[in-house]
């Protein structure tokens, strides 16, 4: 049995360490010249260098270059970049020009990109720092963060556990104060589930509306590049620089909540069901009402709680773009990676073809066929609680996430309670195409009506 003690802090004042601050925090307070970036950003690498010896959230740290970052930043510039003085962490798929990035794999070990990524250049233009770049599982390809080549991340409410994956680090960094928000990448929950089992707000946006030149592929037509911040307000203010343009919230009063219980449901641990419900409850008083519904079962793969034509599209491209590397170098991945690289290997191309069409099908008809008598759809993000390391769990972990990759969604997953052992649960909302602002929306009323993001892991 493992036990986490709940550390319940208020999100924040002037007088509080920077790092426990939210983005927006943060912001106003330099804005407002009452802090300066330099002091942001040393009180985020003091929790690296206290916390990452124990939970292995970052790869690389960029230290010096943070630091010297926060100094060139002009307090002048504040009004017109929204991220100015913002410590962020990357997952060590962003390409970084000069940095070293090696998507969690020993077979970039030296691997140094002399351009950064497009959403990279958009968060340094937005006045971000970036503190470094966060531990993952090899090549985005697993759930619990233990296949990266620079040994297992660990979750901050309980060391013995996952932080879920493939995005771990990026989330642990958040949860913990290392950075005050940091991006992901969730190909089938790798945002949305350490966010769960970390206790904080993670965001996958619509597919193709946030760039993803110089991003790492698993799979290109489920890839989306997600931040993970502390409140759903925060996700908002960095999903607007990350796609170029405003995402306005909106009000929530009139919103039709739909809950899918077939699937979604079935083999819940109590305590995650418990807290979903509730979570519905108080949706229910602040939304236009929840209400049961059901929508299409998508065939599953053989042997999988997972989506065939999910399974079908992310094993045949993540096997082409392995090809060749896998080729030349097969001892150089993870056994566990090179055996999901490999599924994907005797798939012909009329299969991938077919699986690519029902996808299509599938994203054009999803307004009609999900939401015709809902706005969001209500779930919980994972079954169950994050789980010790080495109990080589089952894919029922993403039964609740990938469908909405291969639908192309706009979701979020936002902490809605606890075990009795003390571990973070996670609510999913998701919306239809382009409703990311809905979504949002709705995360945000949720966090203003309950204290969930505001608690922390005793570290």
């Amino acid at each position: 049995m493992f036990l986490a003690t709940l550390a319940v802090t208020p999100l924040s004042t002037a007088e509080t360490d920077p790092s426990l601050m939210t983005l927006s925090e943060a912001a106003a307070l330099i804005r407002q010249r009452k802090l300066t970036p330099l002091e942001v950003t040393e009180a985020c690498l003091r929790r690296i260098e206290l916390l990452n010896p124990r939970l292995n959230a970052f790869i690389t740290v960029m230290a010096d270059a943070a630091r010297a970052r926060a100094r060139a930043l002009r307090p002048g510039d504040a009004a017109g970049q929204p991220l100015h003085g913002i410590p962020i962490g990357l997952k060590d798929l962003y390409d970084t020009a000069g940095v070293r990035t090696t998507a969690g794999s020993a077979q970039w070990l030296h691997r140094v990109p002399t351009e950064s990524a497009e959403v990279v250049r958009r968060l340094e233009t937005a006045g971000a720092i970036v503190v470094g770049k966060a531990n993952m599982d090899e090549f985005a390809y697993n759930f619990t963060s233990e296949t990266s080549a620079f040994q297992p991340a660990r979750n901050p409410w309980q060391t013995s556990c996952t932080p879920g994956g493939s995005s771990g680090g990026s989330a642990i960094a958040v949860a913990a104060g290392m950075s005050l928000a940091a991006l992901g990448s969730d190909t089938g929950g790798s945002v949305r589930l350490p966010a769960s089992f970390c206790g904080i707000t993670g965001f996958k946006p619509t597919w193709g509306r946030v760039p993803l030149d110089g991003v790492t592929p698993l799979s290109w037509s489920l890839d989306t590049c997600g931040p993970f911040t502390r409140t759903a307000s925060d996700a908002t203010a960095l999903q607007a620089v990350l796609r170029g343009q405003p995402v306005p919230l909106e009000s929530t009063k009139r919103l039709r909540i739909g809950v899918p219980r077939e699937l979604f449901w079935d083999h819940l641990q109590p305590a995650v069901e418990r807290a979903v419900t509730a979570a519905g409850a108080i949706l229910r008083r602040i939304c236009g009402g929840v209400r049961d519904l059901r929508i299409p079962a998508l065939p599953l793969s053989e042997g999988t709680p997972l989506p065939e034509a999910y399974s079908r599209v992310i094993f045949s491209e993540a096997y082409a773009f392995h090809r060749e590397m896998l080729l030349r170098n097969p001892e150089g991945y993870h056994p566990g990676t090179r055996a999901s690289i490999e599924m994907g290997k005797p798939i012909d191309a009329a299969t991938y073809i077919l699986a690519r069409r029902e996808m299509e099908r599938l994203r054009a008809n999803a307004a009609a066929t999900l939401f015709r008598d809902a706005d969001l759809l209500l779930t919980p993000t994972a079954p169950g609680v994050a789980f010790p390391l080495g109990s080589n769990p089952d894919l029922v972990f993403l039964r609740n996430t990938a469908p909405w990759n291969l639908y192309g969604l706009p979701t979020v997953s936002i902490p809605c309670g606890f075990s009795e052992s003390g571990m973070p649960i996670g609510l999913q909302l998701t919306g239809k195409p382009d409703a990311d602002a809905t979504v949002l929306s709705a995360a945000a009323a949720f966090q203003q009506e309950t204290d969930f993001h505001a608690k922390r892991p005793a570290l």
